[in-house]
């Protein structure tokens, strides 16, 4: 068993929720543990679930592709707040990024969650993404995943172990619904990240999975980029 990681009954009776020792360890130690579990998203219109399938992680002040490299500022500070909440960041004044707090509040690490598999709310994230041409491509990228959830600047700074059904985010314990074997985990670069971070190994996804987003090097965009490209760090 992985320290932080024991299963803990949910007190309302829903479904347990990974509680907050999960997100109180190293990042490096977090993101790749976050793949196939599976995020729950409540909006108005129903719940959604998704199982994670692609995360990068970042690491404050000792890494140069975070936003919190440089310090605390007023668009980072959830950063820097207790683990298990939402960093939610708004990217090119077009597109949000969901993120997970984790690690000793004060240290400004966290968890992009890149792609996943919609297995829950199909017709919301469709209705979302009408572009997508398969549901394959419903969260493929940060940006395709924020829009099919619904999530934007509201929810940042939510507390994902909340514990409370009608909570807009959270992360179940236990595995994931997967279809087929278990999936064998790779890593690689971060997508979309320059500078002296470019190279570091932080990207995580299940190897051969249909969801999870194509890498791509940095290069300089301008602010009308496709839908995933360009930066994505916290």
């Amino acid at each position: 068993m992985i320290a932080g990681r024991d299963r803990k009954p949910s007190t309302t009776g829903g479904d347990p929720q990974l509680p907050r020792a999960f997100f109180d360890r190293p990042v490096l130690d977090v993101a790749p543990d976050l793949l196939g579990h599976v995020l729950v998203r409540t909006t108005s219109e129903g719940r959604m679930r998704l199982r994670i399938t692609e995360v990068e992680a970042y690491a404050g002040d000792a890494d140069p592709g975070s936003h919190a490299y440089r310090g605390r500022t007023q668009r980072n500070a959830s950063m820097f707040g207790p683990p298990g909440h939402a960093y939610v960041y708004f990217i090119y004044g077009m597109w949000f990024s969901l993120n997970l707090v984790c690690g000793p509040e004060g240290q400004a690490s966290g968890v992009l969650i890149r792609a996943g598999e919609v297995l829950e709310g199909v017709e919301q994230a469709r209705n979302r993404r009408p572009k997508a041409s398969r549901d394959t491509e419903l969260a493929k990228g940060p940006a395709r995943l924020a829009t099919a959830l619904a999530v934007d600047r509201e929810l940042n700074g939510t507390d994902l172990c909340a514990r409370d059904p009608a909570a807009p985010l959270g992360i179940l314990d236990g595995a994931a619904e997967a279809t087929g074997p278990a999936a064998t985990t790779r890593s690689g670069p971060r997508t979309g990240v320059g500078g002296d971070g470019a190279h570091f190994p932080w990207r995580f996804w299940l190897a051969d999975d249909p969801t999870v987003s194509p890498y791509r090097a940095h290069k300089p965009r301008n602010r009308r980029g496709s839908l995933d490209a360009g930066p994505s760090s916290p």
